[in-house]
């Protein structure tokens, strides 16, 4: 079972590899570009939905992870600082 820690091939590729990926994805640039107009003239949704996450930025995600969806309203503010102080 692996316990983390710097693994052979692990880590983010050097920029050597990625300019060697790009040349090599370069001459079917065209054909891609083709793809992504097709899917969008015909409305598929992954199409649509690939082309808005690069043409705006995907939308930030919003992760509730200290009140499980429960608002905090009119919380005792004794209530709020004695949670902080536990260890």
């Amino acid at each position: 079972m692996a316990r983390g820690g710097a693994r052979a091939g692990a880590g983010r590729k050097s920029k050597a590899e990625e300019i060697n990926l790009i040349e090599k994805l370069k001459p079917l640039e065209d054909i891609a570009y083709k793809a992504l107009q097709t899917g969008l003239t015909i409305g598929d949704f992954p199409f649509v939905k690939l082309f808005y996450e690069y043409y705006a930025g995907k939308p930030t995600d919003h992760m509730d992870v200290t009140t499980q969806g429960e608002r905090l309203n009119n919380v005792p503010q004794e209530i709020i600082i004695k949670d902080f102080t536990k260890k």
